[in-house]
């Protein structure tokens, strides 16, 4: 099965579960990443039972923390 994960095509098995996904892509910090699946946000509590699909389109999106202004 194929997706476009974060720009990039890649195979994967088919029946995967986005948590399963993010284990498989090595991601970092899983806990504090988002995942926009196909253009929506998708919520932490349905990453274990969305199972992807054939052409689907996930980004990993990191939100991150300003730093300060020095003068």
């Amino acid at each position: 099965m194929n997706l476009v994960v974060n720009g990039k095509e890649t195979n994967i098995t088919d029946g995967l579960t986005v948590s399963q996904l993010l284990v498989q892509e090595n991601v970092k910090m899983p806990d504090m990443v988002s995942v926009e699946l196909n253009g929506q946000i998708l919520k932490r509590t349905k990453f274990e039972e969305t199972t992807l699909k054939d052409d689907d389109k996930v980004e990993f999106i990191y939100f991150m923390g300003g730093g300060s202004v020095v003068n």
